[in-house]
């Protein structure tokens, strides 16, 4: 079992989902549907998202993205490549398997980049921007803690 991402319609991380070894690609998950009677007409489906086979490579993206457009675009090369291969061997064995050489199939390379920053820079500037004194509750948190430790010191010893 491994785990792997799934995203939005849009392609922004959701959550991880266990699933078998051999998983690989972008399979579409659906909103369950609500119990329904059987005097109603049966509702379709509504896409929710994406179960996604490739892992996420690029550490350290605050919110992270897949490309679902790339990967469609690499799914049509695939597809494409595995129809042009399939020609080229039919031909070639309509031809008595003597001439040439066997055609030899060659999938397109996987993108490297399917999983992009989902924030913009100005977006990740504001997230990580230091605390400025008024901004922090956790030093005032600290020195309240700070008082009442003093305070039960004070009444534990007092006794």
């Amino acid at each position: 079992m491994k785990v792997v991402p799934r995203v939005t319609t849009e392609g922004f991380y959701i959550e991880d989902k266990l699933m078998d070894d051999a998983f690989n690609g972008v399979v579409p998950f659906y909103a369950q549907p609500d119990d329904q009677d059987e005097d109603t007409e049966p509702t379709t489906p509504e896409l929710i998202g994406y179960t996604v086979g490739v892992p996420i490579t690029t550490p350290g993206l605050f919110k992270p993205r897949f490309d679902l457009a790339a990967w469609k675009a690499y799914e049509s090369a695939v597809y494409e490549a595995q129809e042009a291969y399939i020609a080229a061997l039919d031909e070639w064995q309509s031809k008595g398997r003597a001439e040439g050489e066997q055609p030899v199939y060659v999938a397109p390379k996987q993108p490297d980049n399917l999983w992009t920053e989902g924030l913009t820079p100005e977006q990740i500037a504001e997230l990580t921007k230091p605390a400025t004194p008024e901004q922090s509750e956790t030093d005032l948190l600290r020195q309240r803690l700070s008082d009442l430790e003093l305070v039960l010191t004070e009444i534990m010893l007092g006794k």
